[in-house]
């Protein structure tokens, strides 16, 4: 068996934004990939990342390497969508600047990338081929405007026919497309949306005569509250199209994808029973938004999207991938309980709805380091976090921070989360280029050096993982002892980080299996404070944390949201929809699940 954890343990690289361009303002350095597209190709795996410079493969779904792509591709254009048609795969990109070219290829990693020159303009764009060899497009990302559609010519990509608007936003009946952490804000009407952008405007000397069209729908989907419905990608499974869709804003935690569903590639299309289709809004990690789903090839389907840290800068993201499936009544869903727990893969077909083989041993465990800087101390590598971390107070080499699980533990998995400070004193080593969330990417090989050592006792140490030579920059390593170690401290040693910054960790996450008891059941009730959403009360014992889990039936719960605490209130559900409630408890030991009860 083979293992990975949320988020991927790829690189992601280094982007210097559009402050260093200009001398005064505070200069950041942050890193992101987002917005995956996923294939199989030549039986290998495939993921295009935004602003990666390239893509990742995997033979496996579980070991993913870094590759860079032939330069004349549109690495700086965002949302690159890739699909397999025939021997070729073909690749866009989205810009306002100019009308967006197709490229294709026989040789996804060497090239030649072969331009098929665009006849307009898009954002978020995504091809589908159907099983007749008719090919259509899809793009969109706008709080105003709809996701749009077109069939094209499969040899020279125009359009054939007019574009169709297919779905638009409806935060005002689906509480999960609300924008804010926790779908937190409520859409303006019509009216107010009138009165805010002529405030907005006459505040800031903007005349109407003066902006054109995009400016203008960009400056209301501004100010309107409204989510931005982006991010399309098409599958077809059983005869069905099921056109899925980003919401609430790829800096929120709730983050995630939904999806309608069809008779055909252009619609009309109806709510799925199921959305969101993609939502993670609690754990280490959050968000699930604007990514891809696949096939693996075992007939396993998978999804991939957008996580998100967004502390540096709000596109400070990385990518996370989750097992997925579309159920007897032709419902896609995807399984997001123990989101970015490990997961295991077989290489074979295997169930969807697995629970996880180990459990999490670092939860709120003592910790201590070498130094620290003041709120940035060394309980924050086990807080279950990302957007917290202890931060060294120097960055010489040696600096340390030492984990206490407070009794031996047999682990199985270590998840090793390095996270980016204010970077501010690094130049910025190109041109920073494009109009549209300018920046430069760094593409140099950069290091990332350590050595985990365990204890039993805090005295005598073993080495776990010796990476203090290692010529790879992973952020989020991830290291596998399947057979098990006995261990109760843990100590991390950093020996450099890209940028030679001092050391930040924002999570120092262990799992394998604990020495007692699962959880009891435990107990909850539950009130619809309105139509888009509910409030969970639990009571349980022995458990570190619960998974509120929601659907439309008690055999469809197949939504979920990860807590610590004894009390979430739920922001995502859909108007004049019936729902059934469970709530499960989890520790060191185990899962056991609640009793299901309608809302």
């Amino acid at each position: 068996m083979k293992y990975f954890c949320n988020p991927l343990n790829v690189v992601y690289r280094y982007q210097f934004n559009e402050e260093y361009r200009n001398k005064t303002a505070p200069k950041k350095v942050d890193r992101e990939a987002a917005d995956p597209s996923m294939i199989c190709f030549q039986g290998k795996y495939y993921i295009f990342p935004s602003m990666s410079l390239g893509c990742w493969v995997s033979e496996d779904m579980v070991e993913w390497k870094n590759y860079k792509l032939p330069d004349n591709l549109p690495f700086y254009d965002y949302a690159p969508d890739v699909r397999v048609m025939g021997d070729y795969v073909y690749f866009c990109a989205s810009s306002h600047d100019h009308p967006c070219s197709h490229y294709r290829t026989k040789d996804v990693l060497n090239g030649p990338y072969e331009e098929i020159p665009g006849e307009f303009d898009f954002w978020d764009p995504n091809l589908f081929v159907d099983d007749d060899g008719r090919v259509y497009f899809y793009w969109g990302c706008s709080a105003i405007t709809p996701i749009w559609g077109v069939e094209k010519d499969p040899n020279t990509m125009k359009n054939i026919g007019e574009p169709v608007g297919l779905i638009a936003g409806h935060a005002d009946l689906n509480g999960f497309e609300r924008v804010g952490d926790n779908n937190s804000v409520n859409p303006l009407s019509d009216e107010e949306l009138e009165v805010a952008l002529e405030t907005m405007m006459k505040a800031r000397g903007i005349k109407r005569e003066d902006v054109d069209e995009t400016m203008y729908f960009m400056m209301r989907g501004y100010v309107s509250k409204r989510p931005y419905i982006e991010g399309a990608w098409m599958s077809k499974f059983g005869g069905k199209y099921y056109l899925q869709y980003a919401f609430a804003g790829s800096q929120y935690n709730t983050y995630g994808d939904g999806v309608y569903v069809s008779d055909s590639p252009l619609g009309p299309f109806t709510l799925a029973e199921n959305a969101p289709f993609s939502y993670k809004p609690g754990g280490f990690m959050n968000g699930a938004g604007h990514g891809s789903t696949m096939e693996d090839l075992k007939s396993n389907i998978w999804h991939t999207a957008t996580m998100r840290i967004s502390v540096n800068h709000n596109f400070e993201r990385r990518v996370g991938i989750w097992p997925s499936g579309v159920d007897k009544d032709g419902e896609l869903f995807c399984n997001q309980r123990y989101g970015d727990w490990p997961v295991a893969v077989s290489g074979e077909k295997q169930d969807p709805w697995a629970d996880p083989e180990w459990y999490l041993l670092s939860y709120k465990k003592s910790a201590k380091a070498s130094s620290f800087e003041e709120g940035k101390g060394p309980d924050l590598i086990a807080n279950e976090d990302c957007r917290t971390w202890w931060r060294a107070a120097s960055n010489k080499p040696g600096e340390w921070v030492e984990l206490d699980l407070g009794e031996a533990y047999d682990v199985r998995a270590i998840q090793v989360n390095f996270a980016d400070d204010t970077i501010s004193d690094v130049e910025c080593p190109g041109e920073v280029v494009g109009t549209t969330q300018a920046r430069y990417i760094d593409g140099r090989d950069l290091y990332t050096r350590y050595c985990l050592e365990g204890s039993l006792d805090g005295k005598e140490y073993f080495t776990i993982e010796d990476k203090s030579e290692a010529d790879s920059d992973l952020t989020h390593d991830f290291l596998v002892r399947e057979d098990g170690i006995k261990v109760r401290f843990l100590k991390l040693t950093v020996i450099d980080t890209a940028y030679h910054q001092p050391a930040c960790i924002s999570g120092l996450r262990v799992f394998g299996f604990g020495n007692g008891t699962k959880p009891e059941a435990p107990t909850f009730s539950v009130t619809r404070d309105n139509d888009l959403e509910m409030t969970v009360k639990i009571s349980g014992e022995n458990a570190t944390g619960y998974n509120v889990l929601w659907g439309s039936s008690p055999e469809k719960l197949y939504h979920s949201w990860m807590t610590f605490e004894q009390e979430q209130k739920v922001t995502a559900l859909v108007k004049d929809r019936d729902y059934y409630v469970r709530v499960d408890a989890f520790n060191e030991n185990g899962i056991t699940e609640g009793t299901v009860v309608k809302l």
